[in-house]
């Protein structure tokens, strides 16, 4: 472990810390640990500490592009996100403190009602009096921040849309433009999986299909892996602990090694890494198809279930042809043969791709249910908070502790923060529980998993955070009220007191978003992470670097709490407005710490091109319409009943503005356009001609333990080469072609009657055979014989005449060395075209073919 001078000199490395991602780059160092003893712990430069703001002008003077480049695009448009909050929500509360807050202020309607209500309620729209006709004033700015969100919403989608679409297009070549996802392949009894993928796209993509990757469920081999990697590193510890003493280590083999028999440390790690490498080597050959293997032990493995999985990563020669095969459906069954985009090689999250995929909408259904309860169950410490906000509630249910919430600072603290604090409390592990939802679904992406985990946790916010603590916390504090009022005068108590709700919001803002903002610079959680994994943890400089894991933004659980931040400030804009200085600040302050740790800290795991967007511009939507609902419901019960058709007019002026972004904008989110495509292709081939794109992608999509020294190298199908052909088929009534599958370990074809092969140009090509022709349409046949006569004389043609196949000149009549003319050719082809569909429709096979 680390000794005390290692404790000490690790403890002086903060910048590790609060800047990794330049140590991640190669850009820095670690400090040096020379000089005197005090310094090399404690900084004494005192003009440090009076900058301890400089690094947030730093922060901002990155420039945009400067700062894709470094970071990437996905935490660029994050940043966005806060800068859309920005830009929506100053203006509104300049216009809403200049007018609202004044007709707001002037009434005194909360006092004659004598419900329970603090200052601030003061300044919301309860305390207008009811049938005012100020009420229009709240009208009139719902349709000014309707239109100026909406505005906003539109600038920001197409500025994304288009840095996309320009990311895409200056981008460096990755595997993930060129290869495609195939899924629910299905089962055939005369074929692999490998074959029929390579015969599928032999056939239907003949002209850009280059290679593929099968797909296997590696899970237990990962298992293996993990293990043997921590094997090796205490056998790295132990060597370097002998270097430093000469006597050998030892260790327990028991639990821990705390337990059993003292052995030598060394020779134990060896030991245990040649069991686990003899494992390794088993369940390799077990999943890898490897041409030396038996063959009754390939026919068991490529037909065992657990191993080989019906999905495949196919590869292409170009952008053109991935694009194609992505977006397009491949067979008349829709169920089958699915293909999308392959995730970028880093998001693929593997375990997933080992889920059944007719197991899938299960999967779904059961989560959906699940995620019912949980937010119905959820409902009830989402209660007991609100029980807290209410003092005198606390004060009935125990008596004995009166005098001391009587007491003004307990009395604060109860009212002011500890509503926010217990809500944080309950909300703390949601996330990784709606992550391990989402796992379970079996999606297939790290970016998919943490958009889904992100909407997951937004409909919960939305239902049990905003609605469950506006409806629990104003049913509680107005109970008496609720239970002494006529029911004609329900609606209006409840349109009183759902505004009342801005003061546990405001608490809770001040909580969850001011700090955890302050925490998130401070790195506390990270800082104590480090210095304890340094102290009992490390053993290698292999751990050290794993100490110092600077993580990613964690988009699935930060993204949905400022879209909780959006929902407050748009519900709350014409309501209660005092609210809306919090949640600028929140956005402020966000934008300057998120900038300052992606450009420091954060190091993104994937890159998957801003496609988190449309689901951003959504959740915004939404909460738009939840808060003109919500004030459509407030006015009704008002009574300015005439002004709900005028009201009703935003939701569906909203509505359409929503559906008008997702037609314009979102495709560029789904869909690879084809022209951008073949623009792509056309300038690297023309940069880079000989440039040998199989090799590039020939491990791009292997399963990360295969790329270990652990394992044995998997197997990746060999390019096809450029030719146009049709992989050989084992299906006794399928169409084959002349090149041999290179899975088949025949000599010849496996098909009867073979035909003597032809020279059409410089391609062989070997004639269908009887059988298989008459497994064919009469129509197709024709036409396939016609179109590789017309292929022979377009792309060779001789000056005396047309190149004739050697089928068709052995039946020619000599002719002086001379090629026939072109109408005598064409009518000789005419006529064995006839004989062929005549012996089709006898259904003859014929010896002569």
């Amino acid at each position: 472990m680390a000794t005390i001078k290692d404790i000490g000199v690790g403890a002086g490395v903060t910048k590790r810390i609060y800047f990794p991602k330049w140590y991640l780059k190669g850009m820095r160092d670690s400090p040096s640990s020379a000089g005197a003893a005090v310094t090399k712990y404690v900084n004494l430069n005192v003009r440090s500490y009076l900058k301890f703001l400089s690094w947030m002008p730093a922060a901002l003077k990155m420039p945009e592009e400067e700062l894709i480049e470094h970071a990437g695009l996905d935490s660029v448009v994050y940043l966005r996100i806060y800068l859309t909050g920005l830009k929506i929500f100053l203006p509104i509360t300049i216009l809403a403190f200049a007018v609202l807050v004044p007709v707001n202020w002037t009434n005194d309607t909360l006092d004659d009602l004598k419900v329970v209500h603090s200052d601030i309620d003061n300044l919301s729209i309860s305390n207008i009096p009811y049938g005012s006709k100020r009420f229009i004033a709240h009208l009139v700015m719902a349709y000014v921040f309707t239109f100026w969100t909406c505005y906003v919403l539109k600038n920001e989608y197409e500025r994304v849309a288009t840095m996309r679409l320009r990311f895409l297009a200056s981008e460096k070549r990755r595997p993930d433009q060129f290869t495609v996802l195939v899924r629910n392949i299905p089962p055939d009894p005369d074929e692999s999986v490998s074959e029929l993928v390579e015969h599928f796209f032999l056939v239907n993509h003949p002209d850009h299909y280059l290679k593929h990757q099968t797909v296997y469920n590696a899970n237990k081999l990962a298992d293996l892996v993990e293990k043997k990697k921590k094997m090796r590193n205490w056998l790295d510890y132990y060597q370097n602990k002998l270097e430093r003493k000469s006597k050998r280590p030892t260790t327990k083999t028991g639990f821990l090694g705390c337990f059993g028999s003292e052995v030598d440390a060394i020779d134990h790690c060896k030991s245990e890494i040649e069991k686990i490498g003899t494992e390794l080597t088993v369940r390799t050959q077990s999943l890898i198809h490897d041409n030396t293997q038996e063959a009754e032990e390939r026919k068991k493995v490529m037909k065992d279930p657990k191993s080989i999985m019906p999905a495949s990563f196919v590869s292409f020669r170009s952008r053109w042809g991935a694009a194609v095969c992505a977006q397009t459906q491949q067979t008349s069954n829709p169920t089958l043969w699915l293909t999308e985009w392959a995730p970028e090689p880093r998001d693929v999250y593997w375990s997933n791709l080992s889920i059944p995929f007719v197991s899938l909408t299960v999967r779904r259904l059961i989560i959906g249910v699940a995620f019912f309860f949980l937010n119905f169950f959820y409902v009830i410490p989402i209660a007991f908070v609100q029980t807290l906000a209410n003092l005198e509630g606390i004060e009935k249910a125990l008596p004995f502790l009166k005098p001391l919430i009587e007491s003004p600072p307990i009395k604060s603290f109860i009212q002011g923060f500890l509503p926010g604090l217990a809500l944080k409390i309950f909300l703390i592990v949601l996330p990784t529980i709606l992550m391990y939802m989402s796992q379970f679904e079996g999606l297939i992406s790290q970016s998919s998993l943490e958009r889904r985990t992100a909407s997951k946790y937004f409909i919960f916010l939305f239902f049990n955070v905003f609605l469950g603590s506006i409806v629990t916390g104003s049913a509680l504090e107005q109970l008496d009220t609720y239970l002494h009022a006529s029911a004609n005068d329900i609606p209006r108590i409840i349109g009183v007191a759902i505004p009342m709700k801005a003061t546990f919001f405001i608490t809770y803002v001040m909580v969850d978003g001011w700090a955890g903002v302050s925490l998130e610079i401070l790195r506390i959680r990270a800082f104590v992470l480090y210095h304890l994994k340094n102290f009992f943890l490390v053993k290698t400089e292999k751990d050290r670097e794993e100490a110092m894991d600077p993580g990613s933004i964690c988009f699935y659980w930060s993204e949905p709490r400022i879209q909780l931040y959006f929902l407050l400030g748009l519900v709350y804009a014409a309501v209660t407005p005092l609210l809306l200085p919090f949640i600028l600040v929140f956005f402020a302050l966000g934008y300057v710490v998120y900038r300052h740790q992606i450009i420091n800290v954060y190091h993104q795991r994937y890159e998957s091109g801003a496609q988190f967007w449309p689901n951003v511009h959504l959740r915004i939507i939404v909460a738009l319409i939840a808060s003109q609902l919500l004030l459509l419901g407030l006015l009704s019960t008002k009574g300015l009943e005439e002004a709900t058709p005028v009201l009703l007019v935003l939701p569906i002026l909203t509505f359409w503005f929503h559906k008008y972004c997702t037609h314009r904008y979102k495709p560029a989110f789904v869909r690879n356009p084809l022209q951008e495509a073949m623009r792509k292709d056309t300038l690297e081939h023309a940069r880079e001609p000989n440039f040998d794109l199989k090799s590039y992608l020939a491990d791009s999509y292997l399963h990360p333990v295969f790329k270990s020294d652990d394992v044995d190298k998997f197997y990746v199908a060999e390019d096809p080469g450029a030719e146009e052909v049709i992989v050989a088929t084992k299906r006794q009534s399928r169409r084959t072609t002349p090149v041999q599958s290179k899975y088949d370990g025949s000599d010849r074809l496996s098909v009867p009657d073979s035909i003597p092969e032809s020279n059409f140009g410089h391609r062989a090509v070997t004639q269908l055979s009887t059988k298989a022709i008459t497994q064919l349409s009469y129509k197709g046949n024709i036409n396939k014989l016609r179109k590789q006569e017309e292929l022979a004389r377009k792309r060779e043609e001789r000056a005396d005449g047309p190149l004739l196949p050697p089928w068709l000149k052995s039946r020619l009549p000599p002719s002086r060395g001379r090629a026939l003319p072109r109408e005598a050719g064409e009518e000789r082809c005419e006529g064995r075209l006839e004989k062929e569909s005549q012996r089709i429709r006898r259904g003859e096979s014929g010896s002569e073919t």
